[in-house]
């Protein structure tokens, strides 16, 4: 790791609106890049890994996982991504590889090279066209609950973006508790779990962000999915693809068949299959998740 940017900074979050949910442990930083100030909640000391929240989460997702990585030699650094969390942006807009580019300049601030890169939904989007495109950035990758870009299509996947219309038309102030009411999650979240993560909502440029979030980046990147754009391309970086078994929309005959022969597309690549957990991963079994991801940057190293 090179020296720290001095555009980094301790945050004094105690008088922060809406309020941090509770997480013992866990530093804040600000990091100014042009356009944004970032929010960094990070846990722990050794080689860095990047941990990218799911929609409408933020850094607090990782509150179980990061402490179970950390605690085996690691510096876990979990962001609030543009349009999310504790992040500002001096403009609402959101393109394709916004995202990515804030990371850039996140890890360029903070003196890291190279990094573990952990991706849960909305934030796969930004860790895939990380290790596609500045894979010299990522050591290992592990992708929760997203396939691989490489994946066949299939009919059988619509149904995993049933949801994209509300959130494309979203009005701001309209509730997205109904992101959690789902049939592919294997419990109940609890109210005050789902409170945590729509608590930075009150801020009008946060709940602004979600038909930017839609309409700039996922739906261009889904079309760039369906044409097969990743197909074309090959994953050099060694990545796990991790899915809850009651999570249906992705169960574990269908990403075989729709991922086979994935020595085709990319260099290494694993799946595993999580039981009694759904599509919120990281919540539903952190322990889990901190075990598949310690394994496999340990493994393939």
């Amino acid at each position: 790791m090179r020296a720290p940017d001095p555009h980094v900074s301790t945050a004094e979050t105690a008088d922060w609106t809406p309020p941090l949910p509770d997480a013992p442990g866990f530093d804040h930083l600000l990091i100014d890049t042009p356009g944004v100030r970032s929010h960094v909640a990070a846990v722990g000391d050794g080689d860095p890994v990047v941990l990218l929240h799911g929609f409408p989460q933020h850094w607090w997702q990782w509150h179980e996982v990061a402490p179970r990585i950390a605690e085996h030699g690691y510096r876990v650094i979990c962001l609030d991504l543009r349009g999310a969390g504790w992040t500002e942006a001096d403009r609402p807009g959101i393109e394709r590889e916004t995202r990515m580019h804030d990371l850039l300049a996140i890890l360029e601030a903070l003196g890291i090279e190279r990094a573990h890169v952990v991706s849960h939904d909305m934030g796969a989007i930004t860790a895939m066209q990380l290790a596609y495109t500045h894979a010299e950035r990522v050591r290992r990758a592990v992708q929760l609950s997203v396939p691989p870009g490489f994946i066949s299509f299939s009919p059988k996947l619509v149904a995993a973006f049933r949801h994209m219309p509300t959130l494309l038309w979203h009005r701001p102030g309209s509730s997205l508790r109904g992101v959690w009411a789902d049939q592919y999650n294997a419990r109940r979240t609890p109210d005050a779990t789902i409170d945590a993560h729509l608590a930075p909502m009150q801020c009008p440029d946060i709940d602004q962000a979600v038909r930017a979030l839609y309409r700039g980046m996922v739906i261009p990147e889904s079309m760039r999915l369906s044409r097969g754009v990743y197909k074309r391309m090959r994953l050099t970086v060694p990545t796990l693809f991790a899915f809850g078994r009651v999570d249906t929309r992705f169960n574990e005959p269908l990403m075989r068949r729709l991922c086979a022969q994935p020595e085709r597309f990319a260099d290494r690549v694993e799946f595993a299959f999580v039981d009694d957990a759904g599509k919120l991963l990281p919540d539903d079994a952190p322990d889990a998740v901190a075990r598949l991801t310690l394994d496999w940057m340990q493994r393939t190293d």
